[in-house]
């Protein structure tokens, strides 16, 4: 898989505050991928509306991941990694 993948600083800081790794997340981004090229994994993803107009929302338990696909430039760039309450503000 050739997919670049980009996590803004605010992500990164969630994951370093929370000690979460950041290839756990790539991991989860990996099955998104794989879960948009038709193949059956177990994930929730939905396009977001209104502010996060063109972002799609990854949902793991408690865990909220936003993140914007781009299918021509093969790139994932994840503006936002927080708990349910928090990553849309």
């Amino acid at each position: 898989m050739n997919w670049q993948i980009d996590l803004h600083s605010r992500a990164l800081r969630f994951l370093e505050v929370n000690k979460i790794s950041q290839n756990e997340i790539i991991e989860i981004i990996k099955k998104t991928l794989k879960k948009f090229q038709g193949e059956d994994v177990n994930i929730d993803i939905v396009k977001i509306k209104g502010k996060w107009l063109g972002f799609h929302r990854i949902k793991i338990g408690k865990l909220r991941i936003i993140a914007e696909f781009n299918f021509e430039r093969k790139r994932v760039y994840v503006e936002v990694i927080d708990w349910r309450g928090s990553a849309y503000k």
